[in-house]
């Protein structure tokens, strides 16, 4: 009989030697810091790295943008997925996915993982340098939209004065990619698809874009930052309120346009297969499916800027929080980050650590049967959910450009919701019932729409001002 084997002793946990690790490198950052501090260096790299960001500044908001843009679309593919699986599923009385991550969050990941990893087959018969470029052509005319979209105050790629027309110009170019693809795929369902886009985008962009003139005659520009401003304050300065009809057309439009239930005609599964996807395979149909998706967050945030007030919340907070003595916002032009010197780098270095010190020996000595390193660990995550949340709570309420961040995006995903819960009400419409719909509805409305603006701005000047 074996002897009974002594129990090895309890090690430090993966949570444990990660945390430790973290820790490490802060403590190492902390002394580089201190070290580049007193021989001058800091000093040097801090006056270089401001002379050369101040000297190329509109090269680096350029990248800058466009790298976010880039960045931004696949995590909002993912989230617009989530999403639908999840709305869909509760409308239907299901759980939807509940394994993959926590609610099923990852659900959506390993989706496009899977299509990552699938072989990326090109069939015979196909032309293949138009069937290759056929995905990214529509996949970047969604995302150069985006560039002009003002998602805070200051915060979009590129403030352009014809930013509106510029919008219609890249996102039209869109459907040239998925005329590339069904015509090069050597597949009549792809070229019914395709021919079906184009169809689409001829019937339908002329009511979309015919939807706007009114709210450009009202604000009397056609950018999208200007359009935004005017509607600042109460909810009541809505172009939405002020057009109503020109945001109903645009709604309609725009879910054709994205190719949304009930005009996901360009694919129906039940008369093309896949439509213009027919023969796409592996990442380049990935690249098809992540552009519907962020197509539907684009229009949904289009609808926001010209119509929901953009990032402005519909409520003028500023008298609020004057009376409460809260000052809002911060200028940015008044923080001078070169008189930091080296403190610029060393607070965040510094701080952490310290603080993690402070709460690990407040713990050890309330609580001593949990050991230095216990204690070090729990102390080094709740000083960074501290610091976290004070920042937060500060920055929240001191720039304008995180509040309104967090209404633009609140506002476009409620309406990304809205689009779900068509998908999982609506049964697709024929063909000949959408272009009729288009123009002999959509197309007089919105005439009768832009007459009744021009007539009502005509008489306010002559008679009431």
């Amino acid at each position: 009989m074996s002897a009974a084997t002594t129990p090895a002793p309890p090690g430090v946990t993966t949570l444990g030697k990660i945390v430790l690790a973290l820790l490490a490198v802060v403590v190492a950052g902390a002394l580089a810091f201190l070290l580049l501090w007193v021989t001058g260096i800091g000093d040097a790299l801090v006056a270089f790295a401001i002379d050369t960001g101040t000297a190329n500044v509109e090269i680096l908001r350029f990248v800058a943008a466009a790298t976010g843009v880039l960045l931004f679309t696949v995590p909002a593919a993912f989230v617009i997925i989530y999403m639908e699986l999840k709305i869909i599923a509760q409308m239907n009385l299901r759980v939807g996915p509940d394994r993959t991550g926590p609610w099923g969050a990852l659900a959506s990941l390993m989706a496009g993982l899977k299509v990552l990893s699938k072989e990326d087959y090109t069939p015979r018969g196909v032309d293949v340098p138009v069937f290759t470029l056929a995905p990214a052509v529509t996949f970047l005319a969604s995302v150069m939209t985006l560039l002009v979209v003002p998602f805070a105050p200051g915060m979009a790629g590129y403030y352009m004065d014809l930013g509106l027309i510029y919008f219609f110009a890249a996102s039209g170019l869109g459907v040239v990619g998925l005329m590339m693809a069904g015509w090069s795929s050597f597949n009549k369902y792809s070229l019914l698809g395709g021919i079906r886009a184009a169809a689409a985008v001829i019937s339908y962009e002329l009511p979309l874009i015919l939807a706007t003139f009114g709210v450009v005659l009202l604000a009397g520009t056609l950018n999208l930052g200007q359009i935004v401003e005017d509607q600042a304050g109460w909810a009541w300065n809505w172009y939405g309120f002020q057009q109503p009809l020109a945001l109903i057309i645009f709604f309609i439009a725009a879910t054709a346009e994205a190719g949304r239930t009930p005009f996901d005609y360009t694919e129906a599964d039940s008369e093309l297969v896949a439509g213009f996807a027919t023969e796409y395979s592996g990442m380049r149909f990935g690249f098809f499916f992540f552009a519907e998706y962020v197509n539907v967050f684009i229009l949904s945030a289009l609808t926001v800027t010209l119509f929901l007030g953009g990032y402005h919340s519909g409520i003028d907070i500023d008298p609020i929080l004057g009376f409460l003595g809260v000052n809002t916002p911060v200028e940015m032009g008044n923080i001078d980050l070169g008189s930091l010197g080296p403190w610029l780098l060393g607070l965040p270095l510094l701080v952490p650590p310290v603080l993690t010190l402070v709460l690990a020996a407040f713990l050890w000595a309330i609580k001593s049967s949990w050991g230095a390193l216990k204690s070090i660990v729990v102390g080094f995550v709740l000083a960074n959910l501290l610091l976290g949340a004070a920042i937060t709570i500060w920055a929240f309420f001191s720039f304008e450009a995180l509040l309104g961040i967090a209404v633009f995006f609140g506002k476009s995903f409620a309406l990304v919701a809205l689009f779900v819960l068509m998908r999982a009400t609506y049964p697709r419409v024929r063909i000949d019932q959408m272009m009729n719909f288009a123009w002999k509805w959509l197309m007089p409305a919105a005439l009768l729409n832009i007459f009744i603006t021009a007539a009502a701005i005509l008489f306010v000047r002559e008679y009431l001002s």
